[in-house]
């Protein structure tokens, strides 16, 4: 298996963002959803990353620039195939290790307060992250959780 950076344009990308994307609409409430589409993944402040299994894709991740020592981690998901086998945390430590190598000194994430997102909050706080206020643009909101992380 290999992480690589991807430009989001393989059928099996396209169908696994449209797969996350339809999950968050049916899990928050449309105030509260805040999973970047296809058109914001593409932005260049945005780093999407793909694991791959030879030519299946296990999974995705991606983080995106806030300013030049803190970025937002964006968009995780494994494919239905690889759940439980360890993918998500080896896109999220790939994550920190290229936020830290690109100089980033924090990366914080925002999460859904619902029992579905239940195992990603405890992935995160398994890495380290901790709850914190909202960050960037995001406002209180009874839907969200957020975490930050030290690096």
């Amino acid at each position: 298996m290999n992480i690589q950076l991807d430009d989001l344009s393989s059928k099996q990308v396209l169908a696994l963002l449209q797969e996350h994307l339809d999950d968050m609409q049916a899990t928050s409430p449309p105030e509260s959803k805040h999973a970047l589409d296809l058109d914001g993944l593409k932005h260049p402040s945005v780093k999407f990353w793909c694991l791959w299994d030879s030519t299946t894709l296990a999974g995705f991740a991606a983080y995106k620039q806030l300013d030049n020592k803190h970025a937002e981690l964006k968009s995780m998901r494994t494919s239905a195939n690889y759940k439980n086998q360890g993918i998500a945390t080896r896109l999220l430590t790939h994550i920190i290790s290229d936020a830290k190598a690109n100089g980033y000194t924090r990366i914080s994430l925002e999460t859904g307060s619902m029992a579905y997102f239940k195992p990603a909050r405890a992935l995160y706080q398994k890495h380290g992250f901790e709850y914190c206020s909202p960050f960037s643009d995001y406002a209180e909101d009874p839907n969200s959780k957020f975490m930050t992380l030290s690096l």
